[in-house]
Parts: C-alpha cells; structure tokens; sequence
C-alpha cells in the first residue's frame, strides 16, 4: 500500500465517521442547524464534520451522542476518531533514528499484553527470531529505508523482547505461513537455526504455533498483523504502519486471526512442516 493510497483511506474514514453521525443526528430527528444551537457550534461545523471535512474531536463526539441520545454509540465512535488521528505512521518517520526505537515501542506494548496473536504468511515473527534471522532481516530494513544503521542495537533489543515468552503471564498465538518456512533469509545456516528455533518455542507452555499449510484453501481475505489483547491491530505495510483501535475493525482481525487457525496444524503436523522445510533447506546448500 502506499502513501497515497493511505491519505485516501483516511479521507474516507472521515467520510464513513461523517456518515454515521449524520444518521445518528436523523434518527434523533435533527436538523443541522438545530444541533448547532444545541452544541454552540457554528453552522458549518456539523456539516464540515459529516461531509468528512473535518474530523470531530473527542468532545464533540460526545456531545453529538448526548443530543442525539446515542450514548451507547459514543465509546465506538471515539475509538474511530482515535483510529483517525494515529492511523498510519510513516516507516521512515518511526525508523528515522535506526531500529532500536521501534524496538523499544514494541517491548512496551508486548509487556502490556495480556494475549498476542500474530499471524505471518511470508516471515518468521520478530518474537520468535533466533539473532543471525533477525539481522538478516533488520539489514535490510536498514538498507531499503536508508535509516542510520544501528543494527547491532536492533538486534540486540529484540532478543530483549524474547523474554517475555519466558517470564510473566503472557499467552502467545503465532500462525506462520508455510511459506515463511521457505522464504530465504540468510544463508542456509541461518535458515536451519531459525527452523530449529521454531521447533523449540513450539514447546514452551504459553505458546501456541500453528503453521498454515500452503495447499490450504482460501477461506479469508488477510494480510500480516498482530493482534494485542482486544484494544488494538498492527498491520504493516512497505510504507507504513497501521495501529487499529476501532472495535469493530478489530473484530474483523479477530475473525480473520480465527479463520486462519482452523486452517493451520499443530504439534506434530506443524513439527513435520518444519522438518519437511530444514530437509529442503540443506538439500539446497548441497
């Protein structure tokens, strides 16, 4: 997705938010005017808001639901706003000072969450990243992005979020892709100690690793993401990241992340694709 294809989709969150508030103000049996005076408001504010002009505020959100009596719209109409305000940040602007920061962000969200769910169709997730993988990746992140090359500290602070699979109360759903067994990064000993890592978290007691296996049908339209808790969605893209807060967008991911487990194998299936792909990887070096 690019930038520009991410200003249109804020521009039309506007308009769908503008959407339903105007309902909201019809079913409630108001004219625009009338709800101005009832907010002291200028006459064009309602329109501008509606028309996805201008994005309301938090306020204002819950001064068109007073007087629209749609008090029980208002926690999903602000989490719209909120989604609005911060929904994409540009790659470059997060990763301007090198990687170790956008390290750190995800370290503090991680230590917040009570369930994680992840689902990757072409890599292996950050979390689960043995060092040699994760260097191999984060170079490139450096050198497409051309950001100042901290990579020893990248590195370095996601080992750090590794901890967490060990310590606290955390629970962690991870869904692979069969084809992030095959996508090469590295050479072919980083493949194999990635795999081999994979079969190691696989037994941890508060992990849970499916793997999706490529003939697999298509039951889902999905993409990469994570989901943290039921208070927000991660989505990356090759210029940005989204940071989903709105509860019924949630919900989709929740469902997509629901749909792509009845398709993945466990346990020993999911060690036999794993086996199947480090097989394949030394066939390759020979």
């Amino acid at each position: 997705m690019t930038g520009v294809s991410l200003t249109s989709s804020v521009h039309l969150a506007r308009e769908a938010l503008g959407n339903r508030l105007r309902d909201l103000r019809r079913d409630a049996g108001l004219t625009g005017q009338q709800l101005s005076l009832l907010t002291g408001w200028p006459n064009s504010k309602v329109s501008k808001i509606e028309y996805g002009k201008q994005t309301p505020s938090e306020a204002d959100i819950r001064a068109w639901c007073h007087h629209a009596h749609a008090e029980d719209e208002e926690a999903d109409l602000i989490a719209s706003v909120r989604d609005i305000e911060t929904m994409y940040a540009e790659w470059r602007r997060r990763l301007r000072t090198g990687t170790r920061r956008r390290q750190e962000k995800s370290l503090a969200l991680e230590a917040e969450t009570k369930l994680l769910s992840w689902y990757e169709p072409l890599l292996v997730p950050g979390l689960l990243h043995t060092a040699e993988y994760a260097a191999a990746v984060m170079s490139r992140v450096i050198d497409f992005y051309e950001i100042p090359n901290d990579l020893e500290a990248g590195v370095a602070t996601r080992m750090e979020r590794q901890q967490i699979l060990y310590r606290g109360r955390q629970r962690f759903r991870f869904i692979l892709g069969e084809q992030a067994l095959y996508t090469v990064v590295g050479d072919t000993r980083v493949m194999t100690s990635q795999l081999d890592r994979l079969l190691t978290v696989a037994s941890l007691p508060r992990v849970s690793l499916g793997v999706v296996p490529t003939r697999a049908e298509y039951r889902v339209p999905t993409n990469q993401f994570i989901i943290f808790d039921d208070r927000a969605v991660h989505v990356e893209t090759v210029s940005a990241e989204l940071t989903i807060t709105q509860p019924r967008e949630i919900a989709l991911y929740v469902k997509a992340f629901a749909a792509v487990s009845e398709l993945a194998v466990y346990g020993h299936e999911a060690q036999k694709l794993i086996k199947n792909a480090m097989a394949v990887v030394r066939r390759r070096s020979t």
